[in-house]
Formats: structure tokens, C-alpha cells, sequence
């Protein structure tokens, strides 16, 4: 089975929404998953999400229909970012 990744963004002062960054399949994928780790960016894994993401456009917005998996991608790195904060003290 193919690596698939997908990079979302949310800027809640110019997005209705968040956005698809980047994604791909295979090369595309492991280059995604590559750069995120360069820049500590941490993972999160879904199929089920990841194959309705790179489906879309990049710079397409997320429709409804996923936001509520969006969300707990966002709420799970939120969480994420506050206890890598609370251990770096």
C-alpha cells in the first residue's frame, strides 16, 4: 500500500476554514512526512481522512462533511504542542 500524507493550515483571521496545503501518494507523501519531521511538525494518522484529503485540491478548503474529523486532528495537536510546551520547562 502507498504512503499517503496530507498538510493542513487554519488561520482563523483569513480561513472560513482549513485549507489543504500539500498532499500526495507515494514520493509526494514521504516528502510531506520528511519536511514535517525537519520541522518538528508531529503526525497524526487517519486513513480514513488522509484518503478524502488528497483527493482535493491543494489550497481547497475542507468541505463540512469532514470537520469534525478536522477538528480532532487540530484538538489532538493543540494537546500535543501544550505538553511538549509543559516538558521543555
Amino acid at each position: 500500500m502507498q504512503q499517503k500524507a496530507a498538510a493542513l493550515a487554519y488561520d482563523k483571521d483569513k480561513d472560513s476554514s482549513p485549507r489543504i496545503v500539500a498532499s500526495g501518494v507515494g514520493q509526494i507523501a514521504k516528502a510531506i512526512v520528511q519536511k514535517a519531521s525537519e520541522f518538528d511538525v508531529p503526525l497524526f494518522k487517519n486513513e480514513v481522512l488522509v484518503d478524502s484529503l488528497v483527493h482535493m485540491d491543494v489550497n481547497a478548503n475542507v468541505p463540512p462533511e469532514l470537520y469534525q474529523a478536522v477538528v480532532e486532528v487540530f484538538v489532538w495537536l493543540q494537546n500535543s504542542e501544550k505538553s511538549t510546551q509543559i516538558s521543555r520547562f
